[in-house]
């Protein structure tokens, strides 16, 4: 059995060290007890070392999560009875529980490190144009803007909360209609490239739905803080 690497959980500048001994819970009533937010599961994530990798885990019944690394190059939805390993130097955990949006990360010794980033260069090859993640228009990318504005113009040091539709659609100076519509064809557009958690029964939550385009939208970097000129020039209308 090899020597766990160290792993600390960072929230909102709280940072504990993982015990390989015995797992470690984040949750409402947890070792990390992030809110008193009744919507938050008392125990909703769990890490454990198997003696050879640090794995996290969705232990609740309710809510998913977004992991990903600091630079957007991996996204991966973790839903309920679901495990990751943590194998990346600095791993953000993003999930909605209500209206709020928590980040925690997962800061892991470079011993422990499995996968490390690579610069990625064109190759001269002769073939189809391999198929990128789709486009969004000017209008789109806006409904994205409006749903993480706060955590783009935030810090990572506190919860951010996701605003309701309408409060979003008067951001970006719509009716709730049209930003449906809009959002609608945002997720069809993620969902056929292959993005998880945004489309499903008939019975999902629009609430859910939005929390989970603004985690994949954070995670990936679909959005920055650059795009945010879109809202700016907004304002300067007004």
């Amino acid at each position: 059995m090899a020597e766990a690497a160290r792993l600390v959980v960072d929230f909102c500048g709280e940072r504990v060290e993982v015990d390989p001994d015995r797992p470690f819970t984040i949750g409402r009533i947890a070792d990390l007890s992030i809110d008193d937010n009744d919507y938050l599961h008392r125990t909703f994530l769990a890490i454990t070392w198997d003696g050879r990798l640090w794995w996290l885990a969705n232990v609740g019944a309710r809510l998913a999560a977004t992991v990903s690394d600091r630079m957007g190059r991996l996204d991966a939805w973790l839903a309920p009875g679901g495990s990751v390993p943590v194998v990346v130097p600095e791993t953000v955990v993003r999930f909605t529980a209500g209206g709020t949006t928590y980040e925690v990360d997962l800061v892991l010794s470079e011993a422990g490190a499995a996968f490390s980033t690579v610069d990625v260069h064109e190759l001269d090859v002769v073939g189809p144009e391999t198929i990128g993640p789709p486009t969004l228009t000017v209008n789109q990318r806006m409904v994205v803007l409006a749903l993480v504005e706060s955590a783009l113009r935030g810090s990572n040091d506190r919860p951010h909360e996701v605003p309701a539709t309408a409060e979003a659609a008067h951001r970006i100076g719509v009716s709730v209609t049209t930003f449906n519509r809009r959002l609608d064809k945002i997720c069809e557009k993620l969902a056929a490239a292959g993005v998880r958690g945004l489309k499903g029964g008939t019975g999902d939550l629009a609430s859910n739905r939005r929390a989970r385009l603004a985690e994949f939208a954070l995670a990936s970097q679909l959005v920055t803080s650059s795009d945010l000129v879109l809202l700016d020039s907004l304002d300067s209308r007004n």
